[in-house]
């Protein structure tokens, strides 16, 4: 059996479980902190239960558009939440997503494991992406 390249990147934020888990679900405050190599959200919306869908349409600095949506597969609210992850310009190359959130004292310890890439290529990418986003979320609790 073929192994897909995945990546995990763990950090701790200053803030609640709880705080962390609703910069994740909450479209309005994606738009603050979900902005990789410069990107834009301008359009976000989450129906965050199992089988629901998130859309993040954002506008790039060159003035391309970047299109990604999934479906949530796990969620344990302010714990966990696993959805598939698939840019409209690939969408045969779905991947997957897990956040585990960690209450650590006051924060969070919290670790992202992207995983089922199509190559190693594509979860470089994606290791660039969120690390900017997650400096961002970092930020945002400073």
């Amino acid at each position: 059996m073929l192994t897909r390249p995945s990546l995990t990147i763990q950090r701790h934020i200053n803030a609640s479980p709880e705080k962390v888990w609703r910069a994740w679900t909450d479209p309005a405050q994606i738009a603050a902190w979900w902005t990789p190599m410069g990107n834009k959200v301008v359009h976000a919306e989450m129906d965050v239960r199992v089988g629901g869908r998130f859309h993040v349409i954002m506008h790039a600095p060159d003035g391309g558009t970047n299109d990604v949506s999934g479906e949530y597969r796990e969620v344990v609210p302010g714990t966990k939440l696993v959805f598939t992850w698939a840019w409209l310009a690939t969408p045969a190359h779905e991947s997957l997503v897990t956040i585990v959130l960690r209450r650590d004292g006051d924060a969070t310890l919290l670790t992202l494991t992207h995983e089922q890439f199509f190559d190693e290529a594509a979860r470089d990418s994606h290791h660039a992406g969120w690390t900017d986003v997650l400096d961002t979320l970092e930020r945002l609790f400073a």
